[in-house]
């Protein structure tokens, strides 16, 4: 079956300005419509080439994941690991490829293609389009490693890797080997994103579907272990995601929303809260990202009021 390589055409200022940050962990490869991406699984190469008249492949990252969001929160989730320097520019750039009104006040729905382990060449080492590569692509290309083309793509990537520590990955990682998936290192930003899905985009405890008013909170906070993962994460109301860090209330093991008395005692306040107390969560379709017991069993002994 081989595994597959994405090529695509690169906004040059979106790769001029994340070449020069260090340790990036993840990136966000935009576009500027919505179309819904299915070229790569989660693990497959997603690589960088430049405009034409420069027919050459720049850098990469490992495929996580996909999706759509207005641009505002995708500039929320990744700020400048989404290749410009605010919000603002950002903005101005979607707009210019959507050849938008300049009156045109709308956030605008954005493709998000993120990736994980990003790599940028130096220009020594940048790799020339597989001759099958046409003129006339101006958004992506796909091949495989079951082909010589996407074969020799895989090669080359690798062999510039031997010069190239990826961030995070020790030096015997640095190098992919033979073709297989590649597991991806999500960040904090891929983590709001994939939370958001997985939910449905509707708080777990009030069923808000404002999407500017919800969080992806970790359960285990990332600097107490927690990982990215979506099994340590739960899409909340703003108001709720502060109570949940602060320990005012929790999710139990079994999947019910508790408050703390201390609400009542602190604040004289909370009765929209209380309201909420002892209901159960829907955990998501699929089990591998229901939220883990032990990350709940933690919030519940070190965190919770």
């Amino acid at each position: 079956m081989g595994v597959n390589l994405v090529v695509a055409v690169t906004d040059g200022d979106w790769f001029e300005r994340l070449r020069t940050q260090p340790n990036l962990s993840e990136v966000n490869f935009w576009a500027p419509s919505a179309a819904n991406f299915r070229a790569l699984r989660p693990g497959e190469m997603f690589l960088f080439k430049l405009h034409a008249p420069r027919n050459v492949i720049v850098g990469g990252g490992i495929f996580a994941y996909a999706n759509s969001l207005p641009c505002s929160l995708a500039w929320e989730a990744f700020r400048d690991a989404n290749g410009a320097g605010s919000s603002k520019e950002m903005r101005a750039r979607i707009a210019r490829y959507r050849r938008a009104d300049p009156n045109d006040r709308s956030d605008f729905e954005i493709g998000c293609r993120i990736l994980t382990q990003p790599f940028f060449l130096q220009e020594r080492d940048w790799i020339s389009v597989p001759s099958s590569w046409s003129p006339n692509i101006v958004s992506f290309k796909t091949y495989n490693t079951s082909d010589a083309d996407g074969l020799a793509l895989w090669d080359a990537v690798n062999s510039r890797l031997e010069r190239l520590r990826l961030f995070g990955m020790s030096e015997g990682e640095a190098r992919f080997g033979e073709p297989h998936l590649i597991m991806p290192r999500l960040g904090q930003g891929a983590f709001r994103v994939l939370v958001t899905d997985v939910y449905q985009r509707r708080c777990v405890i009030t069923h808000e579907r404002t999407l500017p008013a919800l969080e992806a909170a970790h359960i285990r906070p990332y600097g107490d272990g927690g990982g990215h993962e979506a099994s340590n994460g739960l899409l909340l109301r703003r108001d709720i995601h502060s109570l949940f860090d602060a320990g005012y209330v929790t999710v139990t093991p079994d999947l019910r929303f508790e408050v703390s008395n201390r609400i009542r005692e602190e604040f004289e306040n909370g009765r929209h809260y209380y309201e909420l107390h002892g209901s159960k969560i829907v955990p998501p379709t699929h089990a591998v990202h229901h939220p883990d017991p032990d990350a709940l069993a933690w919030h519940n002994e070190h965190c919770f009021r």
